[in-house]
């Protein structure tokens, strides 16, 4: 990517000032600032709002485990189903020691407006477990994921809720969920839970779904701003799923991917990493801690590093959070691509609005996993299974549709791409609950 072929993307806004003592936002109430900008731009009455914005549904419960040495532990476990208008409520359960309920609000939000941008008939939800599966054992996880289905056996089904994976969890924890839900039910109900292994009715496509689809939304991103993918230079923060298959994708693209972080730090060669030695070295070590003794790269212990170096794309595929309005002036990359959710703050959105950098929103970047999650759903539902060539070809029409919808949409009121996907979202969740009557 060259900057003589990169058009300027300045609006012709005022300049933003923020506060840097200003105490930072909560993940929901970032989410609630989107939602306000773009009911501001579709001119939503009081009403309107009040259907969309709060979540339909709470559910918190206590999760009784008993742990190998026969002692009882009791978790906390949340499900936040967000809106079903335009169809069961779907997202990812998330095992880890920071999940909350501000933080499962949120995240439900995003799912509900993440499935109408890439207009796939499903609603939006998100269940978590305070815990660190980490420091479980293989049988206190299968017990921990089977009591929270049964803790929460009315809340979910095939036509009412469907779960996914998410951070912490994986195919054998949706499994375990299958398993204790079609067992309670007395049949077999693949449909119930999506993220499952091909054998018992997962799909194909699903492991790289998400960074397929950024990579579609990329590609489509270099055709508009007019640049070669081809030689960009790309840092990925996060090499979980998500970034990990980032990684490997670009690297096919042609993209010389220059830096990549973990919870061990930045790791960063100007000239590109070797990403198939990397991802052989992941396989087996299951992190990047001492990768630098193995490939040729630089080391800094602060993960947040890679976000601050000179590169033409930035991948955050990591937790929510990490761009804020301290840091958001530090961004040197001219597109961001956001494979994680909430990466951005709603203050350093705006800064970085400001400044020109092209940002390709959660919503619709990471938009591919549900979208597969979804073919997984009907594949399950038909009793009939795709090919992985009708799932790419698939997963490619709904996000190109999805991407030109926020770009057109963003061009139409001038607005950043954020705005745009959420205008183009909330429009389609709005109309179904009004033609419901409600």
């Amino acid at each position: 990517m060259t900057q003589a072929k990169m058009p300027s993307m300045k609006r012709n806004l005022k300049p933003i000032h923020f506060d840097p003592d200003l105490r930072s936002m909560t993940a929901l109430e970032n989410a609630m600032h989107q939602f306000d900008d773009a009911a501001q731009v579709l001119n939503l009455t009081p009403n309107q709002v009040a259907l969309v914005k709060k979540p339909r549904r709470v559910v918190q419960v206590k999760i009784p485990v008993r742990m190998d040495d026969g002692s009882i532990e009791v978790f906390d476990g949340y499900r936040v189903q967000h809106n079903t208008a335009r169809g069961p409520a779907k997202g990812g359960v998330r095992f880890h020691p920071m999940v909350d309920l501000d933080e499962m609000q949120a995240l439900a939000f995003w799912m509900t407006v993440k499935s109408a941008v890439v207009n796939i008939p499903m609603g939006g939800a998100k269940g978590g477990v305070v815990c660190d599966p980490g420091k479980l054992s293989y049988g206190e996880l299968e017990r921990l994921s089977r009591r929270y289905i049964l803790e929460m056996i009315d809340v979910f089904g095939p036509d009412r809720d469907i779960p996914a994976p998410d951070v912490g969890t994986n195919a054998q924890v949706m499994t375990w969920f299958m398993d204790t839900y079609s067992l309670y039910k007395g049949d077999y109900l693949p449909a119930m839970v999506t993220g499952k292994p091909i054998d018992i009715g997962g799909s194909h496509g699903r492991v790289e779904a998400t960074a397929k689809g950024m990579l579609f939304c990329l590609r489509e991103t270099a055709k508009v701003l007019e640049f070669e993918l081809a030689g960009a230079k790309v840092a990925i923060q996060g090499f979980g799923n998500a970034g990990s298959n980032a990684a490997r994708l670009l690297h096919e693209e042609g993209c010389k991917v220059v830096a990549i972080a973990d919870v061990n730090g930045t790791y960063y060669n100007e000239k590109g990493l070797d990403i198939p030695h990397i991802l052989e070295y992941v396989k087996v070590n299951r992190s990047l801690r001492d990768i630098e003794t193995k490939i040729e790269c630089e080391r800094q212990d602060d993960p947040k590093e890679i976000l601050y170096l000179p590169v033409d794309i930035l991948i955050p595929a990591a937790l929510e959070g990490q761009i804020r309005h301290r840091n958001a002036d530090r961004i040197q990359a001219k597109v961001i691509a956001e494979c994680a959710n909430g990466p951005t703050s709603y203050r350093a959105n705006k800064i970085l609005d400001q400044n020109g950098v092209f940002i390709i929103p959660d919503i619709l970047c990471n938009a591919g996993g549900v979208t597969v999650s979804y073919f997984e759903w009907v594949q399950n539902r038909l009793g009939y299974y795709w090919t992985d060539t009708r799932i790419q070809k698939e997963l490619h029409r709904y996000m190109v549709d999805a991407f030109h919808t926020c770009f057109q949409t963003a061009q139409k009121y001038n607005v950043p791409m954020r705005t745009a996907a959420y205008v183009a979202a909330i429009d389609k969740v709005v109309v179904a609950n009004e033609m419901r009557g409600l």
